[in-house]
C-alpha cells in the first residue's frame, strides 16, 4: 500500500466547483483508503496499492464522471511531495508568494526555466519535476512566468500549490 497525494487542476476556480467532501466520497468509491482532503482547492491523500499512474487515470475518469469537467489530476507519493517541500530553495518572507509548479512534461519544464525572468521580481528553479517559483504577492499572475503559465495549452501538464499548503499536505 502506498500513501499518495493528488493535486487536482483547476478545482474551486473559474467554475468548476467541487465539495471536498463530494472529493472525498469518489476517492472512496474508487476503493482507495485513508482518504483525507485538505483545504478546498484539490488537494487529496489516499492509500491504495495502485501505482500512481493507475491511480491518475482512475481518478481523473472518476472525475469526469460525476462532476462533468474536463479533470486533469497530478499524483505523486507523500514522501516525493514531502521532499519537494523541503527542497524549496528560496528564501520565504511575508511580502512574498513561494510556490511549486508540478509539472508532468520534462519539455515544458525546460520551457518554463527558459522564459526571461527580472531576478529582483521573481526567481525560479528546476526541482524533481517541478519548478520552484518566487514572486511577490499580488503579482501572480502578472508577472512573467505566471502569463508563461497560464496558457490553455498547459492545463493538463502542471498545477500549482503554495508551499503553505504541500506543509498542509505533508
Amino acid at each position: 500500500m502506498t500513501r499518495y497525494v493528488a493535486l487536482l487542476r483547476g478545482v474551486n476556480v473559474g467554475g468548476v466547483t467541487v465539495k471536498m467532501a463530494d472529493l472525498a466520497e469518489v476517492v472512496r468509491g474508487l476503493g482507495y483508503d485513508d482518504v483525507t482532503t485538505v483545504l478546498a482547492s484539490g488537494n487529496v491523500l489516499f492509500t491504495t496499492p495502485d501505482a500512481a499512474a493507475t491511480a491518475k487515470q482512475r481518478l481523473e475518469a472518476a472525475l469526469r464522471e460525476r462532476f462533468g469537467y474536463e479533470a486533469w489530476v497530478h499524483v505523486l507519493t507523500h514522501d516525493a511531495v514531502r521532499a519537494i517541500a523541503e527542497a524549496y530553495p528560496f528564501e520565504r518572507s511575508a511580502d512574498r508568494h513561494a510556490y511549486v509548479v508540478f509539472i508532468l512534461k520534462p519539455e515544458l519544464l525546460d520551457q518554463l526555466l527558459e522564459v526571461p525572468l527580472d531576478p529582483a521580481i521573481e526567481q525560479a528553479a528546476r526541482g524533481d519535476g517541478v519548478l520552484y517559483w518566487s514572486t511577490p504577492k499580488g503579482s501572480t499572475l502578472d508577472s512573467a512566468l505566471g502569463k508563461a503559465q497560464g496558457s490553455g495549452r498547459h492545463k493538463p501538464w502542471l498545477t500549482t500549490r503554495n508551499l503553505n499548503t504541500l506543509e498542509k499536505l505533508r
